[in-house]
């Protein structure tokens, strides 16, 4: 008999506990944005300038590289730039070289 009367009582406080607990949720931790409004809100990744606009724009890319060398840039863009520099700068050597 006292084990019957014990099991009601855990039943009843557990049925109380969590009713509580679901009413009371949204007081004592209100909710966040949803993962759907943060992935809204955030801004999507952007691609890396490729070689072909480093080899346009060769100011901006020695200025990457300088950044990357600093450690505050990484990424493909890193390399993409680098490559833009060394080629500009072989070309300029084999015109020097060949007269030009």
């Amino acid at each position: 008999m006292t084990q019957g009367k014990t099991l009601i009582i855990v039943l009843v406080t557990l049925v109380i506990g969590f009713g509580a607990g679901f009413t009371l949720r949204p007081i004592i931790a209100p909710a966040g944005p949803s993962a759907a409004a943060i992935s809204a809100l955030a801004i999507p990744p952007t691609e890396p300038r490729g070689t072909q606009y480093f080899a346009a724009h060769l100011d901006e890319a020695r200025q990457v590289v300088a950044q990357c060398a600093e450690g505050t840039v990484r990424g493909a863009e890193c390399a993409n730039a680098e490559q833009a520099v060394v080629e500009a700068e072989g070309r300029d050597r084999f015109k020097r070289f060949m007269g030009n």
